[in-house]
């Protein structure tokens, strides 16, 4: 990474929602959803070139802006249907940016609102991790222990069997073996040539962000909803 990167913040915010109508702009502990993680960006402003949203919603453009981010653009139609992937967002957010710019890009960092519990200080780590060279990515992951691999089963012949990794009886969960570990969807870190050159946000070497729990929680239903409401009305209070 050179001295001084150029890294974009993207925020991808598509207005439709089929777990939780309109997700991004519910309010979650007194601001809309997708407040917090504009706010996180721009705590860190001095590690972007640009913090923008992503969105095909004039309401959500609208709160995007009135908490600070940029909405350059609408995103296009064929980019905003239930099925769209975030590669192709991703690459239009930095051909926009680049061309009304004059820059080339050096990462991308894409910053989902549906994880608004990350800190700038999550960022900055994100960074410096990329910083030591030697990959692609750096996506963020939390160790898991409800979810090990050990205690995965499959059914066979009526019968339960171990899903990949054996499991002895009595196995205490801090001593599951290896450590597993979950993408939690906070921080998605990709160097530009993987992105628009390989067509990867993951790229071929990927790097691990670990993150604690308490700051891991990835909203996609209602009850998460809900968790997310209590942790964040603590933490403005």
């Amino acid at each position: 990474m050179s001295a001084s990167p150029k890294v974009l913040a993207v925020i991808p915010a598509r207005g439709g929602s089929k777990g939780v109508p309109r997700k991004n702009i519910r309010l979650v502990g007194g601001k809309p959803l997708i407040a917090w993680t504009i706010e996180c960006a721009l705590a860190a402003r001095g590690l972007f070139h640009r913090v923008i949203v992503s969105t095909d919603d004039s309401e959500t453009a609208d709160i995007a802006r009135q908490h600070g981010a940029e909405v350059p653009f609408m995103r296009p139609d064929d980019l905003a249907r239930d099925k769209s992937p975030t590669l192709p967002v991703l690459r239009h957010a930095v051909d926009f940016v680049e061309q009304q710019d004059g820059v080339t890009l050096d990462w991308v960092m894409l910053l989902q609102p549906t994880a608004p519990l990350k800190e700038p200080a999550d960022l900055e780590a994100a960074l410096e991790l990329a910083g030591q060279g030697g990959c692609d990515s750096v996506i963020s992951v939390v160790q898991v222990f409800d979810v090990h691999p050990v205690l995965m089963k499959r059914i066979e012949d009526e019968l339960l069997q171990p899903f990949c990794v054996e499991e002895a009886e009595g196995t205490r969960r801090q001593d599951y073996s290896p450590p597993a570990y979950m993408r939690n969807g906070a921080i998605y870190l990709t160097r530009r040539e993987a992105l628009m050159e390989q067509g990867s946000i993951w790229g071929r070497r990927i790097r691990p962000y670990v993150m604690p729990e308490q700051r891991s929680l990835s909203i996609d239903n209602e009850w998460h909803i809900k968790m997310a409401d209590v942790v964040l009305s603590e933490k403005k209070a």
